[in-house]
């Protein structure tokens, strides 16, 4: 873990993206039904997979797997926020709303951004 952090559960990034996936969750409460299965269950687990990533890679045995872990989060950062963009397009989510939950992306992409080069730094040396 990083300097102080025992649990994956003490880490910053963890909770946001918790919460976060929490806030998509209200947000595709709403969506059309025959999406159930399409765009609102892609996005979930897109989302869900953002703190779960970072969760496995702190669980791991070393820190270069937890840089691959983190690395993959920022990746399903990337994909959830690409489903809200086509959501808000559709319709399906207001623009005063996308901008909210990407703004709240965009903070959890840095927070993901500072751990891995915090990582690094410990990884080598």
């Amino acid at each position: 873990m990083t300097e102080g952090i025992t649990n994956y559960r003490d880490l910053q990034v963890w909770r946001q993206a918790l919460d976060w996936a929490e806030a998509i969750y209200e947000a595709t409460a709403h969506w059309p039904r025959d999406e159930r299965f399409g765009l609102v269950s892609q996005i979930r687990r897109a989302t869900v997979s953002v703190a779960s990533n970072i969760a496995e890679g702190a669980a791991r045995r070393s820190t270069g797997e937890f840089i691959q872990f983190v690395g993959m989060a920022r990746g399903s950062l990337a994909e959830a926020e690409t489903q809200l963009l086509l959501a808000q397009r559709l319709g399906y989510l207001p623009q005063s709303d996308a901008q909210a939950l990407l703004v709240a992306s965009g903070e959890i992409s840095r927070m993901l951004v500072a751990l891995t080069g915090s990582l690094v730094r410990r990884k080598s040396g």
